[in-house]
């Protein structure tokens, strides 16, 4: 397809990874312990103490990145890096690392975007608080957020406030609480301080950067009607209602949808509010909206009360190794929605495919699948753009090969191959695979 007068000038390409998968140096130079530290490590799984050891060799990572012509980069910053406890005396070894990192990027004409919070809250704050299930989390978050907006207000345009904001309800442990089965109220409750968090830091960012722009983001799990019997139907609205749409209404709109706080009133399960917390979020919405995007699934009715219960496989599509439909088309569906829905630019912050893969006689990966794969996803961007879809850039997940958000290194997702294995560090050298040149050949076309 071709491209030109598609594709933006200033859209952006790259990858995004995370502090915790990339970074090591988990015990070093000041950081303290993150809930992901203390995980525990599944038999034949990593920990993330070295990970890809990031932190001692970006330059050489980055100087990879310039030469395949990405022009953006997206990670994390570890709050438990800048604040060891969470709170308290700030870790200057921790600013100064993140200093080199965007100032590294900026001298090789790549736009950091960085996520405020991805799964990795500092140990100490689950503990004390629960996460983010108490609003004094929300307030040391807001006074997290504003330290790093100090530091890199002249290096950081692009920010995330929180990685998927819309699993908050699914997996309520990657906000810190540590409850084995925490209730429904409590949930609500936890969705309702992370979505003040996100508003609280983007009103800070506006009064410190006024020239930065914040993205809200969520996981965009495409969903289909099993049938087109309407009970099918009217379950997977349901499923986008409860998984999609709320967020990006809060996002967008500044409130909370009326088909989700009616169900909220009749459960009578309203979170607690503050009193400034309706406007907060009314004055406080996004400047573009971002998503993850790897599969689609179906939906059928069932009578259970939890309509995330009718989701199933999407029969109709091939499967990753990892058992993720692979929905090209899927994807410019959900652009189409979402444009439609809220007219505001969309960035695509993670799209990729894991394989299990290892080196050729000649140090080299010959991933045509994921070349298909990467293709295909951005043929429909493509297509959805002439449509009238404003995308402003596309992230591949990862650049290089990083741990799964698991511990596992035989999940490979980059286009750099990194030399090691599950438990053995080997030499951690970087290999360009096929689809380094192809992705290449893809960003100069443009």
């Amino acid at each position: 397809m071709q491209s030109k007068g598609v594709i933006r000038e200033d859209f952006m390409w790259g990858g995004a990874v995370t502090s915790f998968q990339t970074e090591g140096a988990a015990d070093l130079y000041g950081k303290g312990l993150s809930i992901i530290d203390a995980r525990e490590i599944p038999e034949g799984y990593s920990d993330w103490t070295t990970a890809i050891d990031f932190y001692h060799r970006f330059k050489e990572d980055i100087a990879l990145f310039k030469e395949m012509g990405y022009n953006a980069y997206r990670t994390s910053i570890s709050w438990s890096r800048i604040f060891p406890n969470g709170d308290g005396e700030v870790n200057e070894a921790g600013l100064r690392f993140y200093d080199a990192l965007f100032d590294e990027l900026l001298a090789n004409g790549i736009e950091p975007v960085i996520t405020l919070y991805h799964f990795d809250l500092p140990l100490v704050l689950a503990e004390k608080y629960n996460g983010f299930a108490s609003r004094k989390v929300v307030d040391l978050f807001e006074t997290y957020a504003k330290c790093v907006f100090n530091r890199y207000k002249d290096k950081v345009k692009y920010w995330l406030t929180f990685n998927e904001i819309n699993v908050v309800l699914l997996n309520p442990e990657y906000w810190g609480v540590l409850d084995d089965e925490p209730s429904k109220a409590l949930k609500y409750q936890l969705c309702h301080n992370v979505l003040i968090a996100h508003a609280k830091a983007t009103k800070a960012m506006r009064a410190i950067i006024p020239d930065a722009k914040m993205g809200g983001m969520i996981s965009y799990l495409l969903t289909y009607p099993a049938t087109s019997q309407p009970e099918d139907v009217l379950a997977n609205v349901e499923v986008k209602q409860l998984l999609i749409d709320c967020y990006l209404d809060i996002f967008v709109n500044g409130e909370y949808p009326s088909y989700f706080k009616a169900k909220l009133e009749q459960k009578g399960m309203l979170p607690i509010m503050d009193r400034d917390d309706l406007a907060l979020l009314q004055e406080n919405t996004a400047d573009y909206l971002s998503i993850s995007y790897y599969q689609s699934r179906v939906v059928q009715h069932t009578d259970d009360a939890n309509p995330v219960a009718g989701m199933m496989k999407n029969p109709h599509l091939k499967k990753t190794e990892w058992d993720a439909a692979i929905d090209p088309i899927g994807l410019r569906i959900a652009l189409k929605d979402i444009y439609a829905r809220y007219k505001l630019p969309i960035f695509i912050t993670e799209n990729g495919i894991g394989v299990r893969e290892s080196l050729n006689e000649d140090n080299s990966v010959d991933d045509d699948y994921r070349i298909e794969y990467l293709e295909q996803h951005i043929e429909q961007i493509k297509i959805a753009m002439q449509e009238g879809v404003d995308v402003i850039g596309y992230l591949t997940w990862g650049s290089t090969d990083i741990l799964s958000s698991k511990g596992q290194m035989s999940k490979r997702y980059g286009l750099i191959y990194v030399n090691r294995d599950e438990q053995d560090l080997l030499d951690l050298k970087r290999y360009k695979k096929k689809s380094f040149y192809w992705f290449k050949q893809m960003i100069n076309g443009t």
